[in-house]
């Protein structure tokens, strides 16, 4: 049904797509509008990247565009109806920001793109959504794992687990292996991710007889010494934050500080090393689940590793470090799937794109991709479980774990 309704949607904007995202490509890799090919006269497609550069998720954002930017080294061309294309990159920072993503999606729909990658940060793909739909352009989620991303909607795909799936996983991993009986969330207000992910761990684990403490933090929070406080005097046995990069340095910072005395908890958003150089040389212990674990595929593994170690701005996108983030693995498999989609439409024409996207399948590195039939989610059931070393400032794989 959501199949029929994409093709009468698709339909109705048709003069919007074709003017608009014909898919000749106008963008750079640099997401500098451009001539419509190169100067070789080959034939281009531009798919579009919508991820944060710069504010809470910046980070982050970097790692997973810095996955796709490898993919395009590594493929950087597609057959499409029996022509070779050329691949542009129209990169746009959405900076994070909930307010500026409208305008961030704009830009791309006047780049020309075929298909949009992103973002790195629910909210803002949330936010972005409507401006791609009412272009006709469909969008491939890498790692928005909550469920508005998809709701209601027949343009927006993903290729990450949803927060439901993540939050009871957590939940599980929490009363299995500490015996937790109480846990203490925190939020950011008004944030779509942290705030999804906290209610339905809380969902999960009050299911599982055990009791919540919840709290939320304003914008511009920089201690988070309270909360810390608050979870030590509420006898919590797990500290569960998932919130940004940013202010999860902070937090740890803040719990090492005050001797948190028990596991902080979190999901993929704290898959990176800014997460493992905070909690390096510190008394405390940090679980996250997240979409790939670092020697799952060893070609893939030494491929990036060496890209990143070549150039110098790459090694500081990612941390400073050659440390290999889920989402940069999520970025690579997005590119690819966006090739596959095209590939499958025989045409750069986004209408054919979306279309295409729902029997679309590709075996990434971080497994096997399909989607739902009725609203484009990623079929997936596993999350893997990682702890931080606190001596080595790496990730340490714990357990494959599933909802049930």
């Amino acid at each position: 049904m959501k199949k029929f309704l994409a093709l009468a949607l698709s339909c109705s904007l048709a003069l919007t797509a074709l003017a608009g995202c014909s898919g000749s490509g106008t963008g750079s890799g640099s997401g500098t509008p451009g001539s419509s090919a190169p100067e070789s006269g080959d034939k281009v497609v531009t798919i579009g990247i919508f991820e944060p550069a710069s504010g809470d998720n910046g980070a982050g954002g970097k790692q997973e565009v810095l996955g796709m930017k490898y993919a395009h080294d590594v493929q950087p061309t597609v057959e499409i109806g029996g022509e070779t294309y050329q691949v542009e990159l129209a990169i746009v920072d959405n900076q994070s920001s909930n307010d500026k993503a409208a305008t961030a999606a704009s830009e791309l729909v006047s780049k020309g793109c075929s298909v949009v990658l992103g973002s790195y940060g629910s909210g803002v793909s949330i936010a972005g959504s409507d401006t791609f739909k009412n272009a006709g352009i469909p969008v491939i989620g890498v790692t928005c794992t909550n469920p508005q991303v998809t709701e209601g909607n027949t343009h927006y795909f993903r290729i990450c687990f949803l927060d439901p799936f993540q939050g009871t996983v957590l939940a599980n991993f929490a009363v299995d292996n500490f015996q937790a009986q109480t846990a203490y969330t925190l939020s950011k207000q008004g944030d779509d991710y942290s705030g999804g992910l906290c209610y339905y761990f809380k969902e999960a684990f009050e299911a599982k007889g055990g009791t919540v403490v919840a709290a939320e933090f304003p914008e511009g929070t920089s201690d988070f010494t309270s909360y810390v406080t608050a979870a030590k005097n509420a006898g919590a046995d797990v500290f569960f934050a998932p919130v940004s990069t940013e202010a999860a340095a902070l937090i740890i910072d803040n719990a090492a500080a005050q001797g948190l005395g028990m596991p902080i908890m979190a999901g993929d958003t704290w898959d990176s090393n800014v997460i493992t150089g905070a909690a390096q040389g510190k008394d405390v212990e940090v679980y996250v689940t997240t979409f790939y674990q670092e020697g799952g595929n060893e070609d893939f593994d030494n491929g990036i590793k060496e890209w990143i170690n070549a150039d110098s701005t790459r090694l500081a996108e990612n941390g400073g470090n050659d440390m290999i983030a889920a989402v940069s693995a999520m970025g690579y498999d997005a590119y690819f799937v966006a090739l596959e989609a095209l590939k499958n439409a025989g045409s750069t024409d986004p209408t054919a794109v979306n279309e295409a996207l729902w029997d679309t399948t590709y075996t990434g590195v971080s497994g096997d991709i399909a989607f739902e039939p009725t609203n484009g989610d990623a079929i997936r059931d596993v999350a893997y479980v990682k702890v931080a070393n606190t001596e080595t400032g790496a990730w340490d794989f714990v357990t494959v774990q599933k909802a049930g």
